[in-house]
C-alpha cells in the first residue's frame, strides 16, 4: 500500500515554473519531493511554526533554482497578492485544529489563480471527509484522487470567475485574550515570583503567564518564546496593550532564541500533542532546555495533565522535584 508521501506525490500534477504554496505544511516531506522533481518551481511556505520552516529551508531550499519564499501563515494576505498560485498543498496532520483547517481552505481560495488546484492530504480520523465537504462548499467542486490505509488525497479547482475573498483574521479566530484555562490558573497560583527575577516562559501562547510574572517582577524582566508565529503575534499585541515594559515575546524553537541568556525562573505549560499525535517529547525537551537556561538555585515550574509522567525526566535534570499544586486533572511541578 502507498505511504501518505507516495499518495501526494502521485496525485499532485507538477509543471516546471509553477508557483506552489504550502499551507502550514512546511514539515511535510513533499517539500523535498517537489525540490527533486521540479527544481524550477517557485515554492512559497506560508508557515506558522518556526522549527518546521527552518527544517524545510535547510532540507530542501538548496535544491530549488530560486530560493524558497516564506511568510508567516497568518500574515499571508497582508503581504501577498491574490490569485498568484498554480498549486496549493495542505497536510491535515500539521493543522492544530478545525479552525486552522478552515482557514487554510480560505487562504487557498484567496491565493490560487483561476484554474489553480488545491490538494489536501489527510486521514479519516483527522477530518478529511469534513474538509472535503468544506472544499465542495467553497470551490464548488471536489474529487478524491487517491485512497490508501485510511489516508486520502482530495482536490478542488478554483473557479475561473470566483470572487476573491480574504480569510478572516486567524489570530482573532484562534486566541481569546485574557481567558485562563484550568492548568494555567493552577500554575499562576503556585509560581513563586521574586521582584528582581529574570524569567522565561517557554511555549508562551498568548503571553498570559509572562504578563502575570512581569507584573510581579517589577525590578526584573520576562522573556516569552513560542514556535508559533501567530501565538507570538498575539502575545506581542497583548504586551503592547498591557503597557508593561519589562516583558517581550520572541519566536523561537524551544529556547534557541535565548541560548546565551540565563534566568532565575523558567515556566512552561507545554503542549502534549504534535502532528495530531499525543507525545511527551516537546515537554521533555523543554525540561532539559530549562535546566540549561537556569542560573544556580533557579526555579522551574511545569503544569501538565496528571497522567503525564514527567517526573523521571525532571529528576534526571534537577536536584529537587516536587508537586506544589494540583487537582484531579492537573499538577504543577517545581524543580530546582
Amino acid at each position: 500500500m502507498s505511504t501518505p508521501l507516495q499518495l501526494l506525490s502521485d496525485a499532485v500534477q507538477l509543471v516546471s515554473g509553477q508557483h506552489i504554496l504550502f499551507l502550514n505544511s512546511a514539515a511535510d516531506p513533499f517539500v523535498s519531493t517537489v525540490a527533486r522533481r521540479c527544481p524550477e518551481c517557485v515554492v512559497t511556505l506560508a508557515e506558522d511554526n518556526v522549527a518546521a520552516l527552518q527544517t524545510a529551508v535547510n532540507g530542501a531550499g538548496q535544491a530549488f533554482v530560486r530560493p524558497l519564499c516564506h511568510i508567516a501563515f497568518h500574515e499571508y494576505t497582508a503581504h501577498e497578492q491574490s490569485a498568484t498560485m498554480d498549486v496549493a498543498v495542505m497536510n491535515l496532520i500539521y493543522q492544530p485544529n478545525n479552525a486552522w483547517m478552515r482557514y487554510c481552505l480560505q487562504l487557498a481560495r484567496y491565493a490560487l489563480k483561476a484554474g489553480g488546484r488545491l490538494y489536501v492530504l489527510g486521514a479519516k480520523d483527522r477530518g478529511i471527509q469534513t474538509v472535503a465537504r468544506h472544499m465542495q462548499e467553497l470551490f464548488g467542486n471536489v474529487e478524491t484522487l487517491a485512497i490508501s490505509k485510511g489516508q486520502r488525497v482530495v482536490c478542488s479547482r478554483n473557479a475561473a470567475r470566483a470572487p476573491v475573498i480574504a480569510p478572516d483574521d486567524l489570530t482573532g479566530l484562534l486566541f481569546s485574550k485574557g481567558e485562563l484555562d484550568e492548568g494555567t490558573r493552577l500554575l499562576l497560583e503556585a509560581v513563586e515570583v521574586r521582584e528582581a527575577d529574570a524569567a522565561l516562559d517557554i511555549g508562551c501562547g498568548t503571553g498570559i503567564i509572562g504578563l502575570y510574572i512581569a507584573r510581579q517582577a517589577v525590578a526584573g524582566h520576562v522573556t516569552t518564546v513560542d514556535a508559533s508565529l501567530a501565538a507570538v503575534s498575539v502575545a506581542q499585541r497583548n504586551i503592547a496593550e498591557s503597557g508593561l515594559t519589562n516583558v517581550h515575546a520572541l519566536p523561537s524553537d524551544g529556547t534557541r532564541a535565548v541560548l546565551s541568556e540565563r534566568f532565575d525562573l523558567v515556566v512552561t505549560n507545554p503542549p502534549f500533542h504534535q502532528g495530531g499525535l499525543q507525545t511527551t517529547a516537546v515537554a521533555e525537551r523543554f525540561i532539559r532546555e530549562a535546566a540549561q537556561a537556569l542560573r544556580r538555585r533557579g526555579r522551574f515550574y511545569l503544569v501538565a495533565n496528571r497522567f503525564l509522567k514527567y517526573e523521571p525526566v525532571l529528576q534526571a535534570s534537577f536536584q529537587q522535584v516536587r508537586e506544589v499544586a494540583g487537582n484531579g486533572r492537573y499538577k504543577v511541578l517545581r524543580a530546582e
